[in-house]
């Protein structure tokens, strides 16, 4: 995934080697991905700005599941719902409005599996 940002939030791609802390056996596994947290969006959720998020790598999600997602493009940390034939991706931070779009024009990534966050 490119670095990319959204309302001044930024996803970082994450190397294996530049993921201190992160449980190895996940990053190295086929399909999983790392990514560096900026903004704090999801803090309600425990994501917070500077996080590593770990994702299995998959077009799907179910309801209630913290995605990865490209949201027109742009990516996005978000909880995915689907509402009468949309996406919604909500912020755990209630004062941010949902994300809501029509299912083509969001592209699941992967499902959150793992946070690392250094103290």
């Amino acid at each position: 995934m490119t670095v990319a940002k959204r309302q001044g939030r930024v996803l970082e791609p994450v190397e294996p080697d530049d993921a201190p802390g992160a449980p190895r056996e996940l990053l190295r596994s086929p399909g999983t991905f790392a990514l560096r947290v900026r903004g704090d969006s999801m803090a309600a959720e425990q994501l917070r700005d500077g996080d590593l998020v770990l994702a299995r790598s998959t077009p799907a999600a179910r309801d209630g599941d913290t995605v990865v997602a490209l949201v027109r493009g742009e990516p996005s940390v978000r909880q995915y719902h689907r509402r009468d034939g949309k996406v919604v991706l909500r912020s755990a931070d209630e004062e941010l409005a949902p994300i809501v779009a029509a299912e083509e024009e969001v592209e699941i990534r992967g499902v959150v599996v793992a946070v690392v966050r250094k103290y």
